[in-house]
C-alpha cells in the first residue's frame, strides 16, 4: 500500500501541465485500449483502478524507524565532509515531530562557531534527504522542496506555493502561522480559485490542477517517522545466483497489480454519445496510466539500484558479513544516473531476499574507515571486530577502549580511543568497569 500511495503521489504532480496540452486520446480508440488493459478475471467495479491483492510469500517482523535514525542513516552514507557532517547532524537533533527546523541558522552558526555559509550547505544537505520535505524552516520551504524534486517543471504550483504560503518560522504561534501574509494568501485561505487565478492571471483550471498537486504534498513529512508498533514486513527484492551469475528479481506479489476497471466500459457502452461522459473517462483513463507508468518507473529505479549492490556486494553474499564492503549512496547515484535523494527513497524500508538471510537495503551502504595496508573497510565490520575482542576478552581483566584501539592498531587499522568508544556505546556494549567480573 506505501509502494501504491507514494507512485500516486508522484503520478498526481507529474500529470499537470503547464499549458493546456493537446488531447493524446483522440489518437487511438478507448474501446480497444480497454480490450487489451481489463483484467480479464473481472472486477467489482468500484474504482477506476483495482488493486490485484496476493498472498504474502514469507513475512518478517521489522522494528519501527525513527526520524532522527532514518536522517542519521542517511548521512553516514552521503556526506564525507566533516564540518558539514557535524553541522548536519545539529539540524538534524534540532527538528520537531513534524521534520521542521526549530532553531535559526544564525544560531546554530553562533552556537557552534560555524560560517553561515557552511551551515546553508549542511541545511541543503539534509533538504536530499528522505523524506522530502524534510528540515524546512516553514510550510514554504516544505512544500517548495518536494515541488522542485517531484515536479520541477510545475511553475504554477511553484508560484502559488511561492506567493501564498506562510513564510513565517514554525516557531512562530497558532496564531501567527494562520493569519494571511499577504491579499493573495488571504483569497487561497479563502478558497477563492477564480479569483487566485485572475489575480495570477492564469486559467481557472490550470489553478485548479496546480491545486490538486500541491494538496497532494506532505505538509508534515516527519510524522509518518514516528510510529511505535513493529510491523510485519516481506522481501521486495530476491538475490539469487544462478549459472550466469547474481541476478537480482523484484517480489511481484508484493507490487501492486493494477487493470483499469470495468465501469469505464460499462459507462462507454451505457453512454458512448455522451460526450461528457467520454471526456470524463479520458481523465480518469490519464490518471490511472500515469500510476501504473510511475510503479514501473519506480520499480525499474530499485532494480537498477539493486543490480548496483549486488556488483559491488557479491563477496558479503557469497561468504557473510565480514566481507560487507563499504558503499555509499553517491556512489550508486553516480552509476545508475539518478540524484542520491532518489537512491535514498527507493531503498527506504525495502528489503531483500539473500543466501544470508533477509536484509534492509539501506544496510549495504556503509561509510569506509582505513582497513589494513590502507584497504577501504565497511564501519559495520569495523564494529564488528570490536564486539568480536570484546566477546573474547579474559571477564576478569576485560579490554579498555585505549587497549582496542591499540590491538585494531596493530593489525594495521588506524581509529582513536574515543572512536572505539563511540562504536562499543552503539554497540550497547557496557564500558570495562561494567564489564568486569570478580573473582
Amino acid at each position: 500500500q506505501d509502494y501504491t500511495e507514494e507512485a500516486f503521489i508522484k503520478a498526481e504532480t507529474e500529470k499537470v501541465p503547464e499549458t493546456e496540452p493537446a488531447n493524446p486520446f483522440d489518437e487511438f480508440d478507448i474501446n480497444s485500449f480497454f480490450n487489451q488493459y481489463l483484467d480479464s478475471g473481472g472486477g467489482n467495479g468500484n474504482s477506476e483502478y483495482e488493486v490485484v491483492e496476493k498472498p504474502s510469500f514469507e513475512k518478517f517482523i521489522s522494528s519501527p524507524q525513527g526520524l532522527t535514525e532514518h536522517l542519521n542513516w542517511q548521512l553516514s552514507v552521503t556526506v564525507s565532509n566533516e564540518t558539514v557532517r557535524e553541522i548536519t547532524d545539529i539540524i538534524i537533533g534540532n527538528l520537531d515531530e513534524n521534520g521542521y527546523l526549530t532553531v535559526s541558522l544564525e544560531e546554530i552558526a553562533k552556537n557552534g562557531g560555524y560560517s553561515l555559509e557552511d551551515v546553508e550547505e549542511a541545511l541543503a544537505t539534509v533538504q536530499e534527504f528522505d523524506p522530502l520535505g524534510v528540515a524546512a524552516r516553514n510550510l514554504r520551504e516544505c512544500l517548495l522542496t518536494q515541488l522542485r524534486t517531484l515536479d520541477p517543471q510545475n511553475a504554477l504550483a511553484q508560484q502559488i506555493v511561492s506567493e501564498c504560503m506562510p513564510k513565517r518560522p514554525m516557531a512562530a504561534t497558532e496564531e501567527e502561522q494562520q493569519s494571511p501574509e499577504s491579499p493573495l494568501a488571504k483569497l487561497l485561505q479563502a478558497n477563492q480559485l477564480k479569483e487566485v487565478a485572475r489575480a495570477l492571471n492564469r486559467p481557472i483550471e490550470l489553478v485548479k490542477r496546480a491545486m490538486e498537486v500541491i494538496r497532494g504534498l506532505d505538509p508534515r513529512p516527519g510524522l509518518r517517522y514516528n510510529k511505535t508498533q513493529a510491523r510485519l514486513v516481506e522481501p521486495d527484492v530476491y538475490f539469487r545466483k544462478m549459472d550466469e551469475g547474481w541476478h537480482v528479481f523484484m517480489n511481484e506479489d508484493d507490487v501492486p497489480q493494477l487493470r483499469l476497471s470495468h465501469v469505464y466500459r460499462r459507462l462507454l457502452a451505457r453512454d458512448a454519445a455522451d460526450r461528457e461522459v467520454r471526456n470524463y473517462v479520458k481523465e480518469r483513463f490519464s490518471a490511472a496510466l500515469q500510476l501504473m507508468k510511475s510503479i514501473e518507473q519506480r520499480k525499474h529505479t530499485i532494480l537498477r539500484v539493486c543490480q548496483s549492490i549486488i556488483q559491488r556486494q557479491e563477496e558479503f553474499l557469497e561468504y557473510g558479513a565480514d566481507h560487507l564492503k563499504p558503499m555509499m549512496i553517491k556512489e550508486v547515484a553516480e552509476e545508475v544516473g539518478v540524484h542520491p535523494s532518489t537512491v535514498s527513497r527507493a531503498v527506504s524500508s525495502k528489503y531483500a531476499h539473500t543466501p544470508q538471510g533477509v536484509i534492509e537495503l539501506r544496510s549495504f551502504f556503509s561509510e569506509s574507515v582505513n582497513g589494513p595496508e590502507g584497504a577501504g573497510m565497511s564501519l559495520q565490520t569495523l564494529k564488528r571486530l570490536v564486539k568480536k575482542m570484546i566477546e573474547e576478552e579474559d571477564s576478569a581483566h576485560p579490554l579498555t577502549d585505549d587497549q582496542i584501539a591499540k590491538k585494531l592498531a596493530a593489525g594495521g587499522i588506524q581509529v582513536t580511543r574515543r572512536t572505539v568508544a563511540k562504536y562499543r556505546e552503539d554497540l550497547r556494549i557496557p564500558s570495562t568497569h561494567q564489564r568486569r567480573v570478580k573473582a
